[in-house]
């Protein structure tokens, strides 16, 4: 008797490891399994991509005067998705808490003009660059600041957690030179910030300050200081694990490169094709 019970314990304990083994070798979570191998990476199979934005970052994604979310980016993606015949859902999050965003699962990417860092593509798997970009400065064209040397002593204002912050703690003596550095949601509450007399100068994406420059005034009210502060390029960040979602909206981009598609767009939005895509 106790022969036989001591052999029946041991074959439940051997069922139990081998069912505890097997769980963790079949688990899809992207991560390397207690077998030493890499669970399949199914990312890019899918009927719908969640595009997270911020949505009042014209012209790459924003909201218009009726409610509808437009851009750049916005129409770039539907093509995409349509090639590969996905439904496109637009997200609208908190810029400044992306990364959170996109790891929890709420959102698939951040495709918004967002700029290409080395701490980015460590933290993000990282499309191919799309568009080139610079971070500049915008004053008001009776200001009378043209150089980054005379701002010294003013209030410069940007958007929280953007490339423009970046640029700034990159760029140790312009920034120690500033009588003030604030924060705000987005660009366009920035600029009427400025506008407002708040601030005096406003850090931003090139490709932003031209297209709001343009609706607004033009260079009667509004300059560009020609000392950029950084060159970037934009991409579209997916989650680090998700490499053949990332791939295969590489291989779109180019195949719609190639058959003037982006082309197109860009002409739409900038005049002439602006993109990098190759």
């Amino acid at each position: 008797m106790k022969k036989n019970l001591a052999l029946l314990l041991a074959l439940m304990l051997c069922f139990t490891l081998f069912a505890a083994c097997t769980s963790s070798e079949n688990s899809d979570d992207g991560n390397i399994t207690d077998s030493g191998e890499t669970a399949e990476d199914t990312s890019a199979e899918r009927v719908s991509l969640i595009l997270g934005l911020d949505a009042s970052f014209p012209p790459m994604g924003y909201t218009d005067e009726g409610g509808e979310i437009i851009g750049f980016d916005i129409d770039v993606a539907k093509a995409v998705c349509e090639k590969l015949g996905w439904e496109l859902i637009l997200q609208p999050i908190d810029w400044d808490a992306k990364e959170l965003e996109l790891n929890s699962g709420s959102i698939d990417c951040i495709w918004n003009g967002m700029t290409k860092t080395d701490e980015r593509d460590a933290a993000m798997s990282l499309s191919v660059p799309y568009l080139n970009n610079e971070q500049v400065v915008v004053v008001k064209a009776d200001s009378g600041i043209t150089t980054l040397a005379e701002l010294a002593g003013k209030s410069l204002i940007l958007q929280a957690g953007s490339s423009a912050e970046d640029a700034l703690n990159g760029a140790d003596e312009f920034r120690a030179s500033l009588g003030s550095v604030n924060t705000i949601g987005d660009n366009m509450l920035a600029f009427m910030d400025v506008e407002q007399g708040t601030s005096d100068a406003i850090l931003l994406d090139s490709i932003v300050a031209n297209w709001y420059i343009t609706q607004n005034g033009g260079a009667s009210a509004w300059t560009v200081i020609e000392e950029a502060l950084a060159t970037e390029e934009y991409a579209i960040g997916f989650r680090k694990e998700d490499t053949a979602l990332t791939e295969l909206v590489n291989k779109t981009l180019s195949e719609l490169k190639a058959d003037g598609t982006i082309e197109s767009i860009s002409t739409d939005w900038f005049g002439a094709d602006v993109t990098i895509i190759r």
